[in-house]
């Protein structure tokens, strides 16, 4: 690390904190050289990850991506936005701590669809009518039917 200011090597660090949204450290340093103050912000860099979408292309990963499928799907449900947010962050984590390169829509898709459930039940039919391409009635009332026992079995384990 140079100051900015005069280029010298010679700084100590402050102050060091949490930047909880941002999930960085700002630190407050001191060039001993000209004594003059600066703030510095350290982000882990995370691997570029790399999403293989159905047709076999592949495009730069998104966080974002999963955070709009999930608020289209909640559209007009009473889901707190900060709950949404909160699971896309929470998947974010999940694919990241796999360690991978490469992950199908396919799988993220997955990972939001069991998510959802336990969110609002009418978002996790809207994705999921969406995420598995539904042309008819039949499938409709087959993934009610799944979540419906999906909950039953929830119900039993609490």
């Amino acid at each position: 690390m140079r100051c900015p200011f005069c280029l010298s090597s010679n700084i100590r660090v402050l102050d060091s904190r949490d930047v909880e949204e941002e999930n960085s450290v700002r630190r407050r340093r001191l060039c001993n050289s000209c004594s003059k103050r600066f703030t510095t912000y350290e982000k882990a860099e995370l691997v570029d990850l790399v999403v293989i979408k159905k047709d076999g292309t592949r495009q730069p990963y998104d966080k974002d991506k999963i955070l709009g499928g999930m608020l289209k799907a909640c559209e007009k449900r009473p889901v707190n936005r900060n709950d949404i947010e909160d699971l896309a962050n929470k998947i974010d984590r999940k694919i990241r701590a796999k360690g991978v390169k490469e992950i199908t829509t396919r799988r993220i898709g997955e990972m939001v669809i069991k998510e959802l459930v336990k969110l609002d039940a009418v978002a996790y039919v809207r994705f999921a009518s969406v995420y598995n391409q539904f042309n008819s009635t039949t499938e409709f009332t087959r993934i009610i039917g799944m979540f419906n026992k999906r909950r039953e079995q929830m119900e039993q384990h609490e």
